[in-house]
């Protein structure tokens, strides 16, 4: 799958995203997961602010 992100990012339309990963914490048990997700970069601070 890396190979896909890669490649799809080396277009001129590629490099209006970002890969933003978050630390998202369990309310159940306190365990910190990762969430990852391909955005526009002008929407990278509202990912980041949305719970």
């Amino acid at each position: 799958m890396a190979k896909k992100v890669v490649a799809t990012l080396k277009t001129a339309t590629g490099k209006d995203w970002a890969k933003v990963i978050k630390a998202v914490r369990s309310p159940k048990t306190g365990a910190y997961s990762f969430r990852e997700e391909m955005v526009p970069v002008d929407k990278v601070q509202e990912f980041l602010a949305r719970k």
